[in-house]
């Protein structure tokens, strides 16, 4: 039997009940974690809730909201959090070990590949990765959102086989349930649907940073890669019953496509650098699976040296594809004018 790989990301108004962190919902994943890993299914974890044990820690009365008290609060918290998950997992018989990533680890390449190779050694020698954001030394600019983003990348590192993301409410609705009280849960629904983007909320509520937006953006991210979301609410058998397969909460149905590691990395890890506008008839040959010529560049945006992350975009300004250029923005100007070249080779262009 192969193994299924399922990442758990677990927010913060789940472990957390009136700013007292839920020694119970962490001894139930555990309990359920230890059952099901003999049935062949690995786990990795992204929690939140460190920045919640720092202000308790710290006797603040409400959550911190500027950057540098979120990192003061994340600091002291993620030692105690961390130190409850070994307590509660140890004595269950489960290893964990805490791993802290931040947004431009996986802007370059090799600490992609590295990072995804050290998860994957985790596992491998029956550890739970328990990950959260590295807050400490995050900016504004690299921050996930709530560790929603960085459970889909997680889950794009391991090629994980689902993202189950627990929250306080049973999934998504088709309005708000708090607001409308005939609001209905969707089932199921796909990755790209316009239906899903539309139930995009502008609403940030709860102890953690992130709504209910972000929770669907991470979906998208890992519906594009291939991989199930389920949103579902927290009970103590929940887990147990996403890996049986049972229909709760709500199922984001993925791409049927096997996107390779390294064009995922141009879709989410890869730094952007500029833009490079193209003509209808390198759209149409790259829809065909062709490279990009440089007959078929209009206009190159910013400056940008070769090897970098580029985006592609039509002439209406529409976001075609992301890919890393054979030459810099000088020379692109340069060849469109003299002779027909190769400037993202196919295997380093990744159609959107």
């Amino acid at each position: 039997m192969s193994n299924k790989t399922i990442v758990i990301k677990i927010g913060t108004n789940t472990l957390f009940e009136e700013d007292i962190l839920r020694d119970d919902v962490i001894d139930s994943l555990a309990i359920s974690i230890n059952e099901l890993r003999k049935e062949s299914t690995n786990f990795a974890i992204v929690t939140s809730g460190a920045v919640q044990s720092g202000a308790n820690e710290l006797n603040l009365s409400e959550r911190p909201k500027n950057l540098k008290e979120l990192q003061v609060a994340s600091a002291v918290g993620q030692v105690s959090l961390i130190n409850k998950y070994k307590e509660i997992f140890n004595s269950h018989q489960l290893n964990i070990a805490q791993v802290l990533i931040s947004k431009n680890v996986l802007e370059d390449r090799n600490q992609f590949i590295n990072t995804t190779e050290a998860l994957n050694g985790l596992i491998s020698k029956n550890i739970i990765p328990v990950i959260n954001e590295n807050d400490v030394v995050a900016t504004e600019e690299l921050k996930f959102g709530d560790n929603d983003r960085l459970s889909a990348i997680v889950s794009i590192l391991l090629k994980a086989d689902k993202l189950v993301v627990i929250t306080d409410k049973e999934g998504l609705f088709d309005s708000d349930p708090e607001k409308i009280e005939k609001a209905k849960k969707i089932e199921n629904i796909e990755y790209n649907s316009e239906e899903l983007n539309d139930l995009i909320p502008k609403s940030s509520s709860g102890k953690g940073m992130g709504g209910f937006s972000t929770k669907i953006m991470a979906a998208q991210m890992a519906g594009f890669s291939g991989i199930e979301t389920q949103i579902i609410s927290w009970s103590p058998n929940c887990i147990n019953e996403v890996v049986k397969d049972s229909k709760i909460g709500t199922i984001i149905k993925p791409s049927k496509k096997n996107i390779k590691l390294r064009k995922l990395w141009i879709a989410f890890g890869m730094t952007i650098d500029g833009e490079i506008v193209i003509d209808d008839g390198a759209i149409e040959a790259l829809n065909a699976d062709a490279s990009l010529l440089s007959k078929g560049v209009m206009n190159v945006n910013k400056s940008f040296e070769e090897n970098s992350g580029v985006e592609v975009k039509s002439s209406k300004n529409e976001l075609i594809a992301r890919g890393v250029v054979n030459f810099s923005s000088k020379e692109i100007q340069d060849l469109k004018e003299t002779e027909n070249t190769v400037v993202i080779h196919k295997d380093n262009l990744l159609i959107l």
